[in-house]
């Protein structure tokens, strides 16, 4: 376990205050804006949410429509670092961690979204998941905050660059045969390699 970690707030994690949350106090022009302003917050939080399923459902053909094509990615765990420089390193990537002997569980929780302008905003998550590695017998679980920004091009939201870093995270073994009911990534996941 690292015993050097950063101090995790807005200011370390690159995330500048955004425009303000108040109404204009001009005419109809400016409340169209702020309308269009709370819009496109609602279409991050879809997105962020959509990410979440891409990554837990392994579809990474719809997880093409959630990154940007040059997209950042620094993940930081309690023993991994994931530096990647485009979405068709973190599609293969993926591969490796959503197999058929997995099972995900990712939730993003109390998104603060700031709006930066009319095509960029960043915004911070809370983490909570859980995940089955069945063929190496290992279970890990923990929170993270997650750290994005967003770019809006054609009128469609990307996540631009994501980063994660781990508040806490415990990995045990699985001692037990899994009794599963259901297992969608058994039969949609990646064969494992």
């Amino acid at each position: 376990m690292s015993e050097q970690r950063r101090i995790l707030n807005k200011q370390t994690m690159g995330i500048a205050d955004g425009l303000p949350l108040q109404a204009s106090e001009g005419g109809i022009e400016e409340l169209r804006q702020d309308i269009q302003r709370l819009m496109d917050m609602e279409a991050i939080k879809q997105l962020k949410h959509r990410y979440f399923r891409c990554v837990d459902t392994f579809n990474m053909e719809e997880m093409k429509t959630v990154l940007h094509k040059d997209v950042k990615i620094r993940f930081k765990g309690g023993n991994y670092e994931w530096n990647l420089d485009d979405r068709d390193q973190y599609i293969a990537n993926m591969s490796y961690a959503f197999t058929k002997k997995s099972i995900g569980q990712h939730n993003g929780f109390h998104p603060e979204i700031q709006m930066l302008s009319d095509h960029e905003a960043t915004g911070i998550w809370y983490l909570h998941d859980n995940m089955w590695i069945m063929n190496h017998k290992l279970k890990t679980h923990g929170t993270a905050l997650y750290w994005d920004r967003y770019v809006k091009e054609n009128g469609q939201w990307f996540i631009a660059e994501t980063a994660y870093e781990r508040l806490y995270e415990l990995n045990d073994p699985i001692t037990d045969t899994l009794n599963l009911s259901t297992h969608y990534l058994g039969t949609h996941g990646a064969d494992p390699q």
